[in-house]
């Protein structure tokens, strides 16, 4: 059966563009010299400092190849921020590289003060492999074990980005991480069949269940998303949301589409406030999910956007084991089998101002042409 969750995840998620917008060469000899004198040149689990080619050298960012535990090799770059208490941690979307979001990186880091790390997904860019499911789990946790190791970055003050795509290893890896800062989501997915179809079950073969893991993610949640997104629908980032256990101020750009939310002035603010209240929030304690909170249901508050959801009983889908933040084990994922628990009825969180696909109609395919072929243009 795991043969079919990879078709139809190789059928309809992964564009990695074609060629690579980049190149990852080795240190020359003296640069290489220089960067093992500081003892960075090499990092553990196989982590080699490149240099990358065909973008603008710059002096506070370092790229690395890192090895993962599936056995393939992911370039990754870190740009440094002079003073930054933060870390963000970018899962880019579909159809993109490293080269084409290079730029947008080195901003991100100015513009809200905080060191960043984005990578290249396994079969993309000059990573080595082939795009997988499983493969952009493994990709997340090796450049997570990177910052910890390497960078010496801690868990609680790590964020996490994932852009479209990029939400299902972003939610995956956030769920394991009880100690986690907070979470972003950019025009997040459902999950993959979920894109395509309104299906109100969650299947064996579908990928990135996304819908399934935001409830176990126990920091704060943005939610970013264009109100006209045509790729994936704003319906998606909204019930997300809805499902989150503790809610930031979400962002509903409106007349946003999938690929164009940095070009509107509200991005970057709102990013800006949330990055802010973000560093002013104690550091996560370290209770269990069963025992934190209490147990009153009703919401609870937090400050400067947040609130916590009462708990949720909707595990429809088991959790992977936390990860060893220090040391990584291959804990490859079996097929999951279909455990969709969700309740009958979910009220719809669609902007009551136009009418919206429902995520819970019934098993039917949408009128347009198959979206995941306009995606071949698009980021998701």
């Amino acid at each position: 059966m795991g043969g079919v969750t990879s078709t139809v995840a190789a059928r309809f998620a992964f564009f990695p563009p074609n060629p690579p917008s980049y190149g990852a060469e080795p240190l020359p000899p003296a640069a290489d010299a220089g960067a093992a004198g500081t003892g960075e040149a090499k990092g553990k689990e196989g982590s080699v400092v490149v240099e990358l080619t065909g973008v603008p050298r710059r002096g506070n960012v370092e790229s690395r190849r890192l090895r993962t535990k599936r056995g393939t090799d992911v370039v990754a770059m870190y740009v440094r921020q002079t003073g930054a208490k933060l870390t963000l941690l970018y899962s880019h979307g579909n159809a993109a590289d490293l080269g084409q979001m290079y730029e947008l990186f080195v901003e991100l880091s100015a513009h809200l003060n905080v060191n960043l790390m984005g990578y290249d997904y396994s079969g993309y860019g000059q990573s080595s492999g082939k795009p997988s499911e499983q493969n952009t789990y493994a990709d997340i946790e090796a450049v997570y074990r990177c910052l910890i190791e390497t960078y010496a970055a801690a868990e609680e003050n790590i964020i996490l980005y994932g852009q479209s795509v990029g939400s299902g290893p972003t939610l995956d890896l956030a769920s394991r991480l009880p100690r986690l800062r907070a979470v972003v989501v950019h025009s997040p997915i459902l999950s993959g069949l979920r894109v395509m179809y309104p299906v109100k079950h969650t299947y064996w073969f579908d990928i990135y269940k996304n819908i399934d893991k935001i409830p176990l993610v126990r920091c704060p949640v943005l939610v970013i998303h264009g109100t006209a997104d045509e790729v994936v629908d704003c319906s998606h980032g909204r019930a997300l949301w809805e499902l989150a256990k503790v809610k930031y101020e979400p962002l509903w750009v409106k007349g946003g589409n999938h690929c164009n939310l940095e070009l509107y002035p509200e991005y970057i603010k709102h990013l800006k406030k949330f990055v802010g209240a973000i560093e002013k929030l104690p550091p996560p304690n370290d209770e269990s999910p069963e025992s934190s909170g209490s147990s009153d249901s009703s919401t609870q508050t937090g400050p400067e956007g947040t609130e916590e959801s009462r708990k949720s009983t909707d595990h429809r889908e088991k959790t992977r084991p936390s990860i060893d933040y220090r040391k990584s084990t291959d804990r490859r994922d079996k097929p999951r089998g279909s455990t969709d628990r969700r309740d009958k009825g979910r009220k719809s969180v669609d902007n009551p101002d136009r009418p919206r696909a429902s995520v819970d109609q019934p098993d039917r395919p949408r009128k347009s042409v198959d979206r995941y072929v306009y995606l071949q243009a698009c980021c998701i």
